[in-house]
């Protein structure tokens, strides 16, 4: 389970259950288990501090790799 931060102010955003051991390019929807800070607006997943941290794609959100940074452990499936 991975804890998905802004890069910025470090405010924790969602929680992420990875899947396989590559980037985090893409965040499924359906993996997503809980919702801290992160703001929805106009098919954009932000921070409250302003910075754009993904794009709604429809069953997933793609992610801006520079916005965000991320702790925990991928399951390796």
């Amino acid at each position: 389970m991975l804890t998905i931060k802004c890069s910025g102010c470090k405010s924790k955003l969602f929680k992420y259950k990875k899947v396989g051991s590559g980037e985090v390019l893409r965040c499924h929807k359906s993996r997503i288990t809980k919702w801290f800070e992160c703001l929805e607006q106009e098919a954009k997943i932000s921070c409250p501090c302003g910075q754009v941290v993904g794009i709604d794609q429809g069953r997933f959100y793609k992610m801006n790799s520079s916005a965000f940074t991320y702790t925990g452990t991928k399951d390796n499936k």
